[in-house]
């Protein structure tokens, strides 16, 4: 496996996202044994980097990745976030000093670890000055319980702003060939600042998969199916994007989801996509797109898909995001 720098921190080109093994979607949480399997084997595999979130359960996540590795925590880039839950009572994100004092000491115990690598605020706290919640963060790093910092959609000001105060290793956003939006200002920014690029969801939420034509199979409860993308005519009008994709990985005998991530990673060395999945097969498939290279012919006509049509989010999680 490739290593590349975020910001300093070393970790595997193609890193792992744990969030739905708890929750969000269809089978999450059906079987921690299958999971901590899953996550010790991408370690087999030469990924580094395991990425999860106190809000993943909410808690269960934290506990599931902690059980996973334990025993190998010297092979472990582990990160995690606060923000989205608050211990102080507090409605709403909380980013407040006191809020993350408790967020961590809690995502510590869960993880079975004296230190994060990598700490995120998971979204900005309109109500919490950036260059407090920060400050607060320099000094878990001082500590030593914190060795780097993250933000997680963040506006490139609000980027700004951040590192000013203090080194911000990486920058976690949703980024792949149906979400380009980081391509306009974050990008940009973390290039100019020396900061890492984590894309989240590099895989659409499945989609890019290919795997994906209609909601027939998802869960009820699956976050998908009330997802702007996934729902009414525009998952119809998106099949147009993973069905190029699916073109392109025909032509190199791959899969739609290592050509999605081979995209992705032939963007930069600065880019280090958390694909996840809940079992191995899908884990191999995944680590092996480090391997794949694509002609420029075939990264052109993936840079000129379409848009995907609707939004990423609801309109309360879109009003959350880019601050």
């Amino acid at each position: 496996m490739k290593i590349t720098s975020l910001g300093g921190l070393e970790v595997s080109r193609i890193g792992f996202g744990a969030m739905g093994m708890s929750a969000f979607y269809t089978g999450a949480g059906r079987s921690d044994d299958e999971s901590i399997r899953t996550i010790r084997r991408a370690l087999d595999l030469g990924v580094t980097h395991i990425d999860t979130a106190e809000v993943y359960g909410p808690f269960t996540n934290e506990e599931l990745v902690g059980r996973a590795v334990r025993g190998r925590r010297d092979e472990v880039v582990l990160a995690t976030k606060f923000g989205l839950i608050s211990h102080t009572g507090r409605s709403g994100p909380d980013s407040t000093p006191a809020n993350i004092r408790l967020a961590v000491e809690g995502s510590l115990k869960r993880l079975g670890t004296d230190y994060v690598d990598l700490y995120y605020q998971h979204r900005v706290d309109p109500d919490t000055p950036i260059e407090e919640t920060v400050g607060a963060l320099a000094g878990l790093v001082a500590e030593g319980k914190v060795r780097h910092i993250g933000l997680s959609e963040a506006a490139s000001a609000t980027i700004r702003r951040a590192h000013a105060v203090h080194p911000v290793a990486a920058v976690q956003t949703e980024y792949s060939l149906w979400t380009r939006d980081p391509e306009a200002e974050i990008l940009p920014a973390t290039r100019e600042l020396g900061i890492g690029f984590v894309p989240y969801s590099p895989l659409g939420h499945g989609f890019l998969t290919g795997n994906i034509r209609s909601l027939d199979g998802l869960d009820a409860d699956d976050w998908r199916r009330t997802n702007p993308r996934f729902t009414g005519d525009n998952l119809a009008r998106n099949l147009r994007i993973v069905d190029e994709v699916r073109a392109v990985a025909a032509e190199v005998e791959a899969t739609p989801a290592q050509v999605a991530l081979a995209w992705l990673l032939a963007q930069g060395e600065d880019i280090a996509p958390i694909p996840g999945t809940t079992r191995i097969a899908r884990l191999a498939e995944n680590t092996a797109s480090a391997g794949l290279t694509l002609t420029p012919d075939q990264i052109a006509r993936l840079n000129s898909l379409p848009p995907a049509s609707g939004d990423r989010f609801d309109e309360d999680n879109m009003a959350a995001i880019d601050r």
